[in-house]
């Protein structure tokens, strides 16, 4: 997909991060856009940004929560009379825990966006996506998709799921010929709250000060490294040097990888 102009593209999350920097970078594009967020002020804030000449339609809602995901779906086909692109990138972590003082509660919770959430936006786009010559699926996994991280079992658990759906959707997709192409992407550090925003973050702020300075990449670079890989057809989306190593890292003896993990975070606590 070369060109996004009038294209309607769906961006779940837009209220801060990496979906304000996507919302901002297409609205530049041209496209039409429906977006999301649970936050309220943040979304209203990304919408102040865009170019006042915009149609934008948006809703505020949790993407845990199946009957509005689907709603939002019938809302935007209703206004827009199609679907191009969806990015499914609403998420949350919870912060640094060891995985048995995160509780089950908080285990549901996080599995609930981070998981549920993309199953649904996908399921729920995917038959208007395919009604097009053209169309994108774009879901939002993390470098901690690629390999286990300390204190990050809940977050990574997410990520994992969220890598192994997208990438049978990708081989599903191919198999059949169809129309719709699947990516997952793997951010490394961006510049964004979530290490702040986090359930329990207020715990140890001082780790997560530590932690937001590995965040190297803003989002409007890595907004624009999801829109080159959708022209592109990519159905594998690295974004920043440190998502290229931990690629590296996952192809080395699993020995090696590990020792470099443990070896950086005994560094960083």
């Amino acid at each position: 997909m070369k060109n996004f102009t009038d294209k309607t593209v769906v961006i779940t999350g837009a209220g801060s991060g990496i979906g304000r920097g996507l919302a901002i970078e297409f609205a530049k594009l041209g496209a039409k856009l429906a977006i999301n967020d649970y936050n309220e002020e943040g979304l209203l804030e990304t919408l102040k940004l865009l170019p006042t000449e915009t149609i934008v339609y948006y809703e505020f809602f949790d993407v845990s929560k199946k009957e509005a995901v689907y709603e939002f779906s019938e809302n935007v086909v209703q206004k827009f009379k199609q679907v191009d692109v969806v990015i499914n990138n609403a998420g949350v972590a919870i912060g640094k825990l060891t995985t048995e003082e995160v509780s089950i509660e908080e285990y549901e919770w996080i599995l609930g966006i981070n998981l549920w959430g993309v199953m649904y936006g996908s399921l729920a786009f995917m038959p208007y996506l395919r009604k097009q010559k053209e169309a994108s699926l774009v879901n939002i996994s993390s470098v901690f998709g690629f390999s286990g991280i300390p204190y990050q079992s809940a977050y990574c658990t997410t990520k994992f799921a969220v890598r192994g759906f997208t990438e049978s959707l990708i081989f599903e997709e191919k198999l059949s010929n169809s129309n719709l192409t699947v990516s997952c992407v793997h951010p490394g550090g961006i510049q964004t709250n979530i290490a702040r925003s986090a359930l329990k973050a207020g715990r140890d702020l001082e780790s997560v000060a530590k932690f937001e300075k590995t965040f190297i990449t803003p989002p409007d670079k890595a907004a624009r490294t999801i829109i080159n890989g959708i022209r592109k057809k990519k159905t594998r989306i690295l974004i920043g040097r440190d998502a290229v190593m931990f690629d590296i890292l996952t192809k080395m003896p699993k020995f090696f990888s590990r020792k470099f993990i443990e070896y950086q975070f005994r560094k960083m606590l």
